[in-house]
């Protein structure tokens, strides 16, 4: 049967496949840990939502925290050039359950390029480039919030948990320039799609992706109400990277749209740029990303509309073992109530991070790290009843970084 699967994608793409049993399967495997230890600093603004006070938050201290992947690659090349392979990420944090994060096929070859297929990250998220770093505690992603709190507006914290108390809702919407110039359309991420990316082009590559709806852990589009959810997702992804003499470039742009459930909201939409230079040890880069979202689908409270960020850095690579850097990752998110954009009101973001790296081994790095972010939510016109909730937090840590 899996011969029979084989060789039918092969007919697929054009390509006579030879019986796979004439080669053997590279049972590739690997991952990383990460594992932080950091001191923390952090304070947020006492508000009053509808004259009830919120208290402040109480995070300092030393706090850890790990992230953990083990990733299965096996792959096998026919006598033909080709070589279709597997992709399985596993989560190895203590969570209680085991959670798969991406899981897909690839099908690749030298003058074909490479069609993925399965649940997987966009064309356009994996073109992109940004602010270089050296150490793990990533700025330019959701990392931070391990140790400082998201925030949004005190009216959607959850009265159960008691205000002031930081729930899901005020988050900062995921894979979205709030958060990160790594944005995915809607903030889908991991949703099943196909993606082709064209081969090598004297450094330019080219990426296409679709994907039918924009849930997650769906098993098909039939399982789900495709007239209900964002739909027709399409990504494009263009990366150049050359080396002209002592000089290394790194140039990427993103576009992404998706099909609205909404009958009177516009179409998703996300793009971005990013670029890195390298020279003399040194490496220079940053990113600029939007997401236009569906503002009509917030129908009911307080959620988020359009995001925008943008990522600048430097890093030293000295002679020996350490590394270091430099780096800000700063965005703004709009609030949004029962579907129209309250003006003045928004979340605004504020990360440096400066640190240094020291390579003790093969796949072995030990990171020192300070973080300072604020996210800032301001109420708008109607800041009298949304005073805003602002967190801010400063934080000491190292790491021990594996991979293998």
């Amino acid at each position: 049967m899996k011969k029979q699967l084989l060789c039918t994608s092969a007919i697929a793409l054009g390509v006579a496949a030879a019986p796979a049993a004439a080669q053997d399967w590279n049972l590739d495997w690997g991952g990383f840990m990460s594992q932080h230890v950091a001191f923390g600093d952090i304070s947020d603004n006492i508000t009053t939502v509808l004259g009830i006070a919120s208290p402040s938050w109480e995070g300092d201290g030393l706090d850890i925290h790990s992230t953990t992947e083990i990733i299965f690659s096996p792959s096998i090349t026919l006598d033909n050039g080709m070589t279709f392979g597997i992709n399985v990420q596993f989560e190895g944090e203590n969570t209680g359950f085991a959670e798969v994060d991406e899981t897909y096929m690839t099908i690749s070859s030298d003058t074909f390029g490479t069609l993925d297929i399965g649940s997987e990250n966009s064309a356009g998220y994996k073109s992109m480039v940004g602010a270089p770093g050296v150490t793990s505690m990533w700025i330019n992603s959701p990392s931070t919030s391990a140790f400082i709190p998201y925030t949004g507006v005190d009216i959607v914290y959850s009265s159960a948990a008691g205000f002031g108390t930081p729930v899901a809702l005020t988050a900062l919407p995921f894979r979205q320039a709030g958060l990160s110039s790594y944005t995915e359309v809607g903030g889908n991420n991991d949703v099943q799609r196909i993606t082709y990316y064209t081969p090598d082009f004297n450094g330019l590559t080219i990426g296409v992706s679709y994907a039918p709806q924009g849930v997650v852990n769906a098993a098909s589009s039939f399982s789900v109400n495709k007239a209900a959810v964002l739909s027709d997702i399409f990504d494009i992804g263009i990366n150049y990277s050359n080396s002209f003499g002592s000089t290394d470039v790194t140039l990427a742009a993103r576009w992404g749209t998706g099909d609205t459930p909404s009958l009177l909201g516009s179409d998703f939409e996300t793009w971005g740029i990013g670029f890195q230079v390298g020279f003399n040890n040194i490496t220079v880069g940053g990113s600029y990303s939007e997401n236009n979202n569906d503002e009509f689908l917030v129908t009911t409270a307080i959620g988020f509309g359009d995001s925008e960020g943008w990522s600048f850095g430097v890093t030293y690579d000295a002679a020996g073992p350490w590394s270091f850097e430099a780096l800000t990752y700063q965005s703004d998110t709009d609030l949004v109530a029962a579907g129209v954009a309250i003006p003045g009101a928004k979340t605004e973001r504020e990360a440096y991070r400066i640190g240094a790296s020291r390579t003790l081994g093969p796949g072995v790095d030990w990171d020192i790290y300070v973080v300072h972010e604020s996210r800032d939510a301001k109420g708008g016109v109607i800041g009298l009843i949304l005073p805003g909730k602002e967190v801010e937090g400063t934080l000491l840590g190292t790491a021990i970084n594996l991979s293998f």
